[in-house]
């Protein structure tokens, strides 16, 4: 099957209820599914705001938006040396944000209006489901996760699925479950009557 036919939006939602998410190969750029063990979650009650990021965020140095430049996220998340997103992860995303499954978080510099840091991932349910963030300047995709947090409780949602575990969202307050654990969070998640929405014009951190 050609590359460019597998990741059609319904195959990656699916994918996603049933605990996968798609990664190319760096070789060949074949799409793989993944479902590791153990898998890393962000639990919204344990999001840590160190004292600087708060000082970060009551200096009002950024403005903070929710899905008003989504492909930007997509292509600033992708701008380093090594990345997995690859063209067809870029276009397979972008039309999931157009059909309402997928959102981005943006962090800007007010005095320029330029693009800083974000985020972007997948909602189902109570579900989200992070993809990967980016920051230009320090502590913008910080901000960027900080206000996913507050928003996901806003809209009721429980599950923040980061995928890997690494020392930067460790220290946010992401820890590693036994893939059966996710599994069951993630069920349960999904059977939540919310809905992940984004909210009008700039978004204040509280």
């Amino acid at each position: 099957m050609p590359f460019e036919d597998t990741l059609s939006p319904e195959l990656i939602i699916a994918a996603y209820r049933g605990g996968f998410f798609p990664m190319p190969d760096p070789d060949t750029g074949e799409i793989l599914w993944y479902n590791p063990d153990p898998r890393a979650v962000l639990p919204l009650t344990g999001f840590h705001i160190s004292k600087s990021l708060r000082r970060t965020s009551k200096k009002q140095l950024f403005r903070i938006t929710f899905n008003q430049a989504f492909s930007e996220v997509v292509e600033g998340c992708a701008n380093r040396n090594s990345t997995w997103i690859s063209p067809i992860i870029k276009k397979s995303y972008v039309e999931l944000f157009e059909l309402g499954y997928a959102h981005s978080v943006e962090v800007w510099n007010p005095v320029d209006g330029r693009l800083v840091g974000g985020l972007y991932g997948v909602s189902q349910g109570g579900v989200f489901n992070a993809e990967s963030m980016f920051s230009r300047v320090r502590d913008a995709s910080k901000l960027a996760l900080w206000a996913l947090v507050q928003r996901m409780k806003e809209c009721q949602m429980m599950l923040l699925e980061v995928q890997f575990l690494t020392p930067h969202l460790q220290s946010l307050g992401a820890i590693n479950i036994k893939k059966d654990q996710y599994i069951h969070e993630l069920n349960q998640a999904l059977r939540v009557p919310a809905r992940f929405s984004s909210p009008n014009g700039d978004y204040p951190l509280t």
